[in-house]
């Protein structure tokens, strides 16, 4: 069983930057000995424009019998030829994934001393597998994959290609492709994904694996639409384990997304600015200017990116001018929240059939947000970690591709009119970054230009002529010509 991953390079980056992300050099083919065989790395291409780095495993059928690898589910013996004769030695199943986790451990988590920059940097990244098991064929393949950022090619490989009247196989052909993604990311998911696919674990699972999926998973798997069918399979459907590790991904989803005390932060640390006798809310203020630009844009269907507690939805029912309002969040805690304040079980037939509340993470692509008019990432993109900014870029601008989206987000310089806030401090824990307005600027006037929007800037808040306004807000509109591509 094999696989192969692929990248292209730049003269900044050249392609062979993949043997120091790999730790493995291309000029050499080296050897490494796992539980379940012998794996060989090598290097088909390897030169600047480009660079194939190939993972071989060879398994040992006969060690894996004597060790009591034999068994079948449920450790029922498998028939005596079976237990030789299998498609181990040929199919991409779980004792790859142990080998990608063996041989690629630095790579994993994103280790590079000689570049360490580079990993975190996304690159063109193309894996292909020849013979992958897949038990839900290849739909769900790509149900597993396209969330996480991949274009996926998944072709059934046929029985026999003599017979064609035979059908299918349970195997397909894969070929993921992404220019979003770093490295670290492709073999963890990749580590998650191969044994769920294959839906058979070659060893025993032991609590220990609950450990292992959430290390491997951190960062996407919280927030996966296939998150429950992930864990249970991985987990070789041990419910107790199951139970374990969804309880333990549902504590990381609310401590990473769950932004219910924003908009009490933003309270509490008013726009001193205002007059002391009714000072009014930058939360307020903030959602004031958001419904003004959609006004002037005319969206009617419109996205609320990380909707939290559900706070615009609200206001946006307000307008009758607005047809349909989604509201998308990774936290089922904040969904519910804001399904009570909205009083959805009490809402009038016309009225609900106006807004709906899912459950989906920004950092993936998802099918159910295109073709609308505006989307709003209020306060949302702060809470990202820097790496994973290029995903919720791609996944908003590239994947979904709304002709309006408005991003508000902290003035890092405004802080310092806050006597209540400790010099250097961000302005709420969850806070992985806050932009100056050039910084901010910047990133706006990249992704545009990236994804063939143009791109406005307004103040929110008392513009203070030295530090700027508390809030910034971006009005990215997509060009003529990319708006009637849409």
């Amino acid at each position: 069983m094999f696989l192969t991953i692929s990248t292209s390079g730049t003269a900044a980056s050249p392609a062979t930057d993949l043997g120091f992300l790999l730790h493995k050099h291309p000029d050499n083919a080296q050897t490494f000995t796992t539980s379940h065989g012998i794996a060989h790395v090598f290097y088909p291409e390897a030169d600047a424009e480009r660079c194939t780095a190939a993972l071989l495993l060879e398994v040992d059928a006969v060690a894996l019998v004597r060790r009591g690898k034999g068994k079948g589910r449920g450790g029922a013996p498998d028939a005596a030829l079976a237990q030789y004769v299998n498609d181990r030695p040929y199919a991409a199943s779980s004792l790859l994934a142990v080998a990608i986790g063996n041989v690629f451990s630095s790579a994993m988590r994103g280790v590079c001393r000689a570049r360490p920059e580079a990993p975190a940097r996304p690159r063109p990244l193309r894996i292909e597998v020849p013979a992958l098991p897949a038990r839900g064929g290849a739909d769900l393949v790509r149900h597993l994959f396209e969330p996480l950022g991949w274009t996926v090619t998944a072709e059934p490989v046929a029985l026999d290609a003599e017979f064609p009247e035979w059908g299918e196989s349970r195997y397909v052909g894969l070929v993921l492709e992404s220019e979003a993604l770093t490295l670290s990311e492709a073999l963890r998911h990749l580590y998650v994904l191969l044994p769920v696919l294959d839906d058979a674990k070659h060893y025993w699972v032991s609590s220990e694996e609950v450990d292992k999926l959430l290390r491997a998973g951190e960062g996407w798997l919280p927030g996966h639409p296939e998150q429950k069918l992930i864990t249970s399979r991985y987990l070789s459907r041990r419910w107790s384990l199951t139970r374990q590790a969804m309880e333990r991904l549902e504590l990381v989803r609310l401590a990473e997304t769950d932004d219910s005390e924003v908009e009490e932060i933003d309270n509490a640390v008013e726009d001193e600015t205002e007059t002391e006798e009714k000072p009014t809310p930058l939360a307020v203020r903030r959602r004031e200017a958001i419904l003004d630009a959609l006004r002037r844009a005319g969206a009617a269907r419109i996205l609320d990116l990380g909707c939290g507690q559900g706070q615009l939805v609200q206001a946006l029912l307000k307008d009758p001018s607005v047809t349909e309002i989604v509201g998308v969040d990774v936290s089922m805690r904040a969904l519910t929240i804001a399904s009570r304040r909205l009083r959805l079980d009490r809402m009038g037939e016309r009225q609900a059939s106006r807004v709906t509340l899912v459950q989906g993470s920004l950092a993936y692509t998802d099918r159910r947000l295109k073709g609308y008019d505006a989307a709003v990432l209020s306060e949302v993109i702060e809470h990202l970690d820097l790496p994973r900014l290029p995903a919720l870029e791609y996944a908003v601008f590239g994947a979904a591709r709304p002709r309006t989206v408005l991003v508000t987000t902290p003035n890092v310089e405004y802080n310092v009119r806050w006597e209540s806030l400790p010099a250097g401090h961000v302005r709420h824990g969850d806070h992985r970054f806050e932009w100056t307005r050039e910084e901010f600027r910047a990133w706006a006037h990249r992704v545009a230009e990236l994804h063939g929007y143009q791109v406005e800037f307004t103040p929110v808040g008392a513009d203070d002529p030295e530090v700027g306004p508390p809030t910034q807000m971006a009005t990215f509109t997509l060009s003529a010509k990319e708006a009637e591509a849409a």
